[in-house]
């Protein structure tokens, strides 16, 4: 792999970051769970990448891939940030194809030289190397949140796969979810109102799938399920979910995915919320 090992350092100098990685799919695929826009604003640190999707100022998604995954990270400033358009970036990356042969891995070289600069992608499978260049954009300021811990009212961990279920039974006619968060039952439900009347799916604090549950009072928020469909990508690659609210209403979906390496990655979902809850539908 000559453009991985054979590192030139008048080549280098040249870029303001570089990245590389023996499997591109490790990188591809957490980009995959938050592909639900075109566009993606990118923030290189010492400490890895965070691509950014947001939707409407109202659903913003973060992939944080640290630097440990790669096996070349080099930032040259304190932060690089560019726009791209993911749904190309994608494209090139799975450009020798989405499901190699077994034993087969893509490799991949990252290099930016700065601003104005395209994002240089060279990959590489047996033998053969490919080279992409994918005009960057002046970055857009994305939304801050402000999700501190100072305003978190409950927090809650959760093995994956309970809230797979949840979801996959979700009435898709209902416009909203509920999500109730109380330090006393029903302790956490999901509901939704849809064409079939009302439906509500309660998680006892104590059950197996519980790993943490704090909560400081009740809450009852809505959030439009249009909003948080795209985030079941990454429910489905994750094995813990964290599920935060503030006094606000907002919510946050933090997911801890391994990748093939075994290389913990995070996925972040935050959403508004759609409305205030009718009386009737609060907990009793």
């Amino acid at each position: 792999m000559p453009f991985l090992t054979q590192r030139v350092q008048a080549e280098t100098d040249q870029y303001c970051f570089v990245a590389s990685l023996d499997n591109v799919r490790n990188f591809s695929t957490i980009l995959k769970a938050i592909h639900f826009r075109d566009h993606a604003t990118c923030f290189t640190t010492k400490n890895g990448i965070k691509v950014t999707v947001e939707n409407a100022k109202c659903v913003q998604a973060n992939a944080f891939i640290q630097a440990e995954v790669f096996q070349e990270f080099l930032v040259q400033e304190e932060t690089v940030v560019f726009r791209v358009n993911l749904t190309v970036l994608l494209d090139c990356l799975s450009i020798f194809g989405s499901n190699p042969m077994p034993g087969t891995l893509t490799a991949l070289r990252m290099c930016y030289q700065g601003y104005g600069h395209p994002l240089m992608l060279f990959l590489e499978e047996g033998g053969v190397v490919t080279v992409c260049k994918i005009n960057t954009q002046e970055p857009e300021e994305t939304l801050d949140f402000g999700f501190g811990n100072a305003n978190v009212t409950s927090k809650i961990i959760l093995l994956s796969e309970g809230l797979r279920e949840a979801f996959s039974e979700l009435d898709m006619t209902s416009e909203v979810l509920q999500i109730t968060i109380s330090p006393d039952k029903p302790y956490f439900r999901l509901s939704t109102f849809g064409n079939a009347g009302s439906s509500h799916l309660d998680y006892p604090k104590d059950c197996d799938l519980m790993e943490t549950f704090q909560c400081n009072q009740t809450q009852v928020n809505r959030y439009k399920l249009s909003l948080l469909k795209p985030s079941t990508k990454a429910l489905v690659l994750s094995c813990k979910v964290s599920i935060r609210t503030d006094d606000r209403g907002f919510l946050s979906l933090q997911y801890l995915i391994k990748n093939e390496d075994g290389h913990t990655c995070f996925v972040d979902y935050y959403c508004s919320p759609d409305e205030d809850v009718p009386a009737a539908e609060s907990p009793v």
